[in-house]
């Protein structure tokens, strides 16, 4: 048998706050944090799917710079924004890319470096400089990838 539990009007209005600033608390940790995080770290697995995948030698070591600079930058990042703020807990993946190309590479990038800017906007200085760093990481990868043969 069942046991019901009946509720007062105050604490049914009392769990109706509380679900509310819950979903608030969860709208508010969906700053553009969330996002920038699931793409820098998805971006070292992509990145070093496109190291193994390239047939020049030039891409395959720039790539592989990339691919072992980003994990202590994106830590670093994460782990300072959550020292102020809440755990990250709304992390997305995403598809895979299948190596097309140098070109591909590039614009992959550029897509990246707009994830950046358009999530970096309103945060901290020092998470700022963290970002910078990892903006320098990416032009010059880019600058390996156009340049360097």
């Amino acid at each position: 048998m069942k046991k019901v539990i009946k509720l007062t009007e105050s604490q049914i209005a009392t769990i109706k706050k509380r679900v509310a600033e819950q979903e608030e608390e969860k709208a508010e940790s969906s700053n553009g944090m969330d996002t920038l995080a699931s793409h820098l770290l998805f971006s070292q697995t992509q990145v070093h799917i496109f190291h193994l995948q390239t047939d020049s030698y030039a891409e395959h070591k720039a790539l592989q710079g990339y691919y072992e600079g980003i994990d202590g930058l994106a830590d670093s990042l994460i782990e300072s924004y959550q020292g102020e703020n809440d755990i990250i807990y709304n992390y997305t993946s995403f598809p895979v890319k299948r190596y097309e190309g140098k070109e591909m590479v590039i614009g992959y990038f550029d897509e990246l470096l707009s994830v950046i800017e358009d999530s970096r906007e309103g945060l901290p200085q020092h998470l700022q400089n963290i970002i910078d760093t990892i903006v320098e990481l990416i032009t010059s990868t880019l600058y390996k990838l156009k340049r360097l043969k």
